[in-house]
């Protein structure tokens, strides 16, 4: 016959298992430092928005003959700053897979890195490889060429312009301030009026500064 102490450690062992089957089948339990989440409907979230969980496409090259890796792991995860994770959130692809540990996208980008790099494959090649099958979107900031370079000169060419233009219009106002200054007629002291030159000097002051 099974004692109190037994009764009670059993109760206590199946509650706790009807509440862990409970949260996950809600979606509640997720993976440390997980930064999405499964709704009631089953629709797994990022911070920006709902999980494009279909947005992964393999990208392959042969490996090339004779070659080893072309970097290293540091420089590898140093790429991967640079590639924009599909998932839907804003992260790159190395921030995404060590901080969002329910992403499926950013881990399988990874190994398709980690396979261009163990092919030979330089830095330059895997972006234009990865270019070649998502589009510039998988960038995180676009390639300074053609029309892209108007996103970065543009703010340059603006801020220039607005400088210049300043320039013009204060060299104008001082031009028409010191124009006005010369057209102004001398001072002339009435006939009879004693003062000495500083007195007269200070009294043309005040008339120009009333007017």
């Amino acid at each position: 016959m099974p004692t109190r102490r037994a009764f009670l450690g059993a109760l206590s062992a199946g509650t706790a298992s009807a509440l862990v089957r409970r949260a996950s089948a809600q979606g509640e339990v997720s993976g440390p430092g997980a930064t999405s989440q499964q709704t009631a409907g089953g629709v797994r979230t990022t911070m920006s928005g709902p999980m494009n969980e279909t947005a992964y496409h393999l990208v392959e090259r042969p490996p090339k003959p004779g070659a080893g890796p072309s970097m290293t792991a540091a420089a590898r995860d140093e790429l991967e700053h640079h590639l924009h994770c599909q998932c839907g959130c804003t992260l790159d692809v190395y921030t995404c897979r060590t901080t969002d540990f329910t992403c499926p996208i950013s881990p399988a980008i990874h190994q398709d890195v980690v396979r261009l790099v163990q092919g030979g494959y330089t830095g330059a090649e895997i972006m234009a490889a990865f270019r070649a099958v998502y589009g510039e979107r998988v960038l995180m900031a676009p390639v300074r060429e053609g029309f892209n370079w108007a996103g970065y000169v543009m703010p340059f060419v603006a801020v220039g312009m607005g400088t210049v233009l300043a320039a013009v219009l204060m060299w104008r106002w001082r031009r028409a301030a010191g124009q006005r200054s010369t057209d102004s007629p001398a001072f002339v002291a009435p006939s009879g009026v004693q003062a000495t030159p500083e007195e007269l000097a200070r009294l043309e002051a005040a008339i120009r500064d009333d007017a």
